[in-house]
């Protein structure tokens, strides 16, 4: 007896703060391109990527909601039926970065609240920007394993660097935890 191909939808919040390269790693990795100009995110937007894992189709919904504070009303309506998050803080050794690692917390508190205990995984990006072998990652290390969640990433939407590595890891983890739940 032969099992059919099953079929998969997953909602992935991609949050942060404004100008961390949340649309750029979204458009790097779903087609590959890379803008070099910085567009602000209005509300939110969504991207939809399809995906084959052992011969079962998997669509994603990638929400990547605006980072400015301005859009924080919305936020609850953006963050519903989403079974993953990804924040993405900037590697940049300058005020951004400082304040979007800061924001890691608060971040994961909207997701705690607005979608209960769903997986997370952290995106450090920018990389291109900084010497990665002087980067320190023990403290962003150190949130992964308080929190528990499934990994941290180092970044580049502009060189592709870590991309498809990053996003293909909460990929799997989605994948194989719905695959092994009873139909």
């Amino acid at each position: 007896m032969r099992e059919d191909n099953k079929k998969f939808r997953f909602k992935i919040t991609v949050i942060g703060d404004g100008a961390v390269g949340k649309t750029s790693l979204i458009q790097k990795f779903t087609n590959d391109s890379f803008i070099e100009d910085y567009i602000k995110t209005i509300g939110a937007q969504f991207s939809i990527f399809d995906k084959k894992i052992e011969k079962d189709k998997i669509k994603l919904l990638f929400w990547d909601i605006a980072g400015q504070d301005d859009f924080y009303f919305l936020r609850p309506s953006f963050f519903k039926n989403s079974v993953a998050a990804i924040i993405v803080f900037s590697l940049e050794e300058n005020k951004l970065g400082e304040e979007s690692f800061k924001h890691i917390h608060n971040w994961a508190k909207d997701i705690k609240e607005y979608c209960g205990n769903i997986p997370v995984v952290i995106f450090g990006n920018k990389v291109d920007l900084i010497d990665e072998k002087k980067l320190d990652a023990s403290a962003i290390e150190k949130i992964v394993e308080e929190e528990n969640y499934l990994g941290f990433y180092i970044t580049s939407a502009k060189t592709g660097h870590g991309v498809i590595d990053a996003f293909n890891a909460i990929i799997d983890e989605l994948y194989f935890k719905y695959k092994a739940m009873p139909v």
